[in-house]
């Protein structure tokens, strides 16, 4: 599957969070650690839902940009 994350700097490092796993989030102190990280949360969110029964989030987020005049 593939989970749209969203990152974001937060002050000296990064942050990432998962739209479709709420609460499934991760930090780095690069954006190369981040991605480690989150693919790590992911997947451990993943096991916690499916050892509790519970169904798996089917990826539905999109992202996109869009330009505006600054």
């Amino acid at each position: 599957m593939r989970y749209a994350i969203v990152i974001e700097q937060a002050g000296l490092n990064y942050s990432a969070y998962v739209p479709d796993l709420p609460g499934c989030v991760a930090t780095g102190s690069t954006i190369e650690e981040l991605e480690q990280q989150i693919r790590e949360a992911i997947a451990f969110h993943l096991d916690g839902l499916r050892e509790d029964g519970m169904p798996v989030p089917v990826p539905s987020s999109h992202v996109d940009y869009v330009d505006i005049a600054a």
